[in-house]
């Protein structure tokens, strides 16, 4: 069967657009850059930065003057409040703004009937007879006498204690008492735990004096040659009667003790020959 022309047309058209499409094109090759171009092209670029940045330098020049502005409009107000202020101040009859210093009696009061000590003190012993150093301690809860020798005992019914006083050669004391034996009622004991276990001490009350000071004070007996100074004082002697200056050294003077003479010593020894049952 013959084929139509009518049909063949359209098919025809068709194949030759398509051939057209898949026929490859080819662009023009870039022209290179001659170096005139390149130099002008560079010129406009600097040309366009330095137009860029003396704008931006004039926005913030401009900046600054609206900040330098506002800040002498705040001084001109603060200066208009300072004689606002003083203006009221006159009216009020007030001579002058100025805090006054007042005295705080809370702080008075807590000096009143107090006594003042250094860091270290010297301290006396009516009883004993001897003055010795005491180191002042706030930290110490309680008063403590560095002894030797504490012996036991008992008498009438009661517990005792006998004991030297635990010096160094270097302590002040009166000669007359560095080496002899003292004895008091034991108050009560305390239980301090040490390295080695366990420890019970004896606590003892004597009348001591600190310059205007004569209270009577306990004394927990302990071994304190490695330490400085033969006594401490504490909290308990220290609560409501005395405030402490860490700056200074012997407020008050030492106390003096006069040596017995020796018909007093023997008389004191053959006292305490019959009145001590060990």
């Amino acid at each position: 069967m013959p084929i139509r022309p009518l049909l063949i047309a359209p098919f025809a058209v068709l194949l030759s657009l398509g051939g057209c499409g898949l026929v490859p094109q080819h662009e023009a090759p870039p022209q290179p850059v001659t170096q005139q171009a390149f130099a002008e092209r560079m010129d406009r670029l600097e040309t366009d930065l330095a137009a860029r940045c003396e704008a931006s330098l004039e926005t913030r020049a401009s900046h600054r003057e609206e900040q330098m502005d506002l800040r002498a409009d705040v001084r001109e107000v603060g200066f208009l409040l300072r004689h606002v202020r003083r203006d009221l101040a006159g009216l009020r009859g007030e001579a002058s703004q100025e805090p006054t210093t007042q005295n705080c009696p809370v702080a008075d009061e807590r000096l009143d009937n107090k006594t003042l000590v250094g860091r270290n003190e010297w301290i006396g012993f009516p009883e004993v007879g001897t003055y010795l150093e005491a180191r002042i301690d706030s930290g110490a809860q309680t008063s403590s006498m560095a002894a030797t020798e504490i012996t036991p005992f008992e008498r009438d019914g009661e517990e005792w204690v006998r004991f030297k006083l635990g010096l160094k050669d270097a302590d002040s004391v009166v000669e007359s008492v560095r080496d002899e034996w003292i004895e008091a009622p034991v108050e009560r004991r305390v239980k301090v735990n040490q390295a080695s276990g366990e420890q019970s001490r004896p606590v003892i009350q004597l009348l001591m004096t600190l310059g205007p000071l004569r209270e009577a004070v306990e004394f927990t007996l302990d071994d304190r040659t490695h330490l400085d100074g033969p006594v401490l004082l504490g909290q308990r002697f220290l609560m409501d009667i005395a405030i402490i200056d860490v700056a200074r050294r012997h407020v008050h003077d030492r106390p003096t003790f006069s040596t017995p003479s020796a018909p007093d010593a023997d008389a004191a020894s053959e006292t305490q020959d019959d009145t001590t049952t060990p």
